[in-house]
């Protein structure tokens, strides 16, 4: 079952605990995403250590490989990669998106040509909320289609119509009563058309409610504007999701709409091509300078990396490919989200956010 008590909030900005299925979560939060059951470079028991207690896995390309019959052998994801936290999975509706070359859509559902060896495959709504509650998710998402940006008025309109129709199968096709179902916004950047998309979800009416279509191309402007304008209108006593999203200005600016939940491949993918996060912004450890340059990271970081390495260490190991490199960088990525998200609750929890945010910023200039 599911549970969120919102407990401060700093103007817009929102502190609360998420309640699933016996784990608590605190928000906002964000959730590393282990697109193949794995936080890449790292076990699950060093991310739980970060602080770390959901993670986001994806229901498509674990239906591909290694299938759902190996994980329900395993009794489901949690016991398949020995994960103890919350697991969220996504619901396919994003390779709907991102697999636009190798897929058909239509009213039923969706035809793929799979990108590991080309054979069709189809999802729809029923499939995908059954993978899900096969997978033993303690939130699982509503299938729906990501529309791509740019898409004209009456292209979106008719992607957040189709979406609203598979919310409504994916809410039918619900068996277990603790698979706490999100059903997710779209709309592209259109401000009456993502009102007529939550307005739809509500009737439905889910657990949690997520905002998709966004991080897809759109601008930053653009992506603040249609969180001006939908945040706030979310049920104010259930989860509000931000997919795909993000930097950690994003993410600043997301909380600062009313946003609790966040999630992005960027800590790890960026750590794996030597883009570090500080407090000053990003370091790229590939740099030239960087060489013979004794200092950690991050003085002030307490990781695992910053703790014992140099910048000279890291950008040798990076020059030669070593894979140690590739787990020290996500160290400490990882652990620079967990403290970024950990501060921003705090700042809400004592009504100081806007000067947590002035501070975030000023320390970049």
């Amino acid at each position: 079952m599911i549970n969120f008590k919102l407990l401060s909030t700093s103007l817009k900005a929102r502190s609360g605990t998420l309640t699933l299925n016996n784990h608590v979560i605190e928000t906002p939060c964000f959730m590393p995403v282990g697109t193949a059951a794995t936080i890449k470079a790292m076990t699950t028991n060093e991310v739980m250590d970060f602080g770390y207690n959901i993670i986001l896995v994806n229901t498509f390309h674990l239906m591909l490989r290694p299938g759902v019959e190996t994980i329900v052998n395993h009794n489901g994801l949690h016991n398949f990669m020995k994960w103890n936290g919350a697991i969220i999975t996504d619901s396919g509706g994003y390779q709907v998106f991102s697999l636009a070359k190798l897929r058909k859509i239509t009213n039923e559902g969706v035809y793929f040509n799979s990108p590991i060896d080309g054979k069709k495959v189809f999802l729809d709504p029923k499939k995908s909320i059954w993978l899900q509650e096969q997978f033993g998710s303690d939130i699982i998402m509503s299938f729906d289609e990501c529309t791509p940006y740019p898409a004209d008025k009456k292209t979106a309109e008719s992607s957040l119509d189709l979406s609203l129709l598979w919310g409504k199968q994916s809410k039918l096709s619900i068996t277990k009563e603790n698979s706490n179902l999100f059903g997710i916004i779209q709309g592209s950047i259109y401000d009456d058309l993502r009102d007529k998309s939550l307005s739809g979800l509500m009737e439905i009416d889910f657990d949690g409610y997520a905002i998709g279509g966004l991080s897809v191309g759109e601008t930053t402007d653009e992506r603040n504007k249609v969180l001006d304008n939908i945040a706030h209108k979310m049920p104010k006593e259930k989860p509000r999701y931000l997919m795909g999203v993000g930097t950690p200005e994003d993410i600043i600016e997301a909380v600062i709409r009313g946003i609790d939940m966040f999630d992005c491949v960027i800590p790890t993918r960026n750590a794996r091509t030597g883009f570090l996060y500080t407090k000053h912004g990003i370091l790229r450890i590939r740099n030239a300078r960087y060489k013979d340059d004794m200092m950690p990271i991050d003085k002030d970081c307490g990781c695992y990396t910053c703790r014992n390495y140099s910048r000279s260490y890291l950008k040798h190991l990076d020059n030669c490919k070593e894979i140690l490199g590739l787990r020290l960088n996500t160290i400490h990525n990882l652990y620079y989200y967990h403290e970024l998200m950990s501060n921003i609750r705090d700042a809400i929890r004592i009504n100081e956010f806007d000067n947590f945010v002035k501070e975030f910023y000023d320390l970049r200039k």
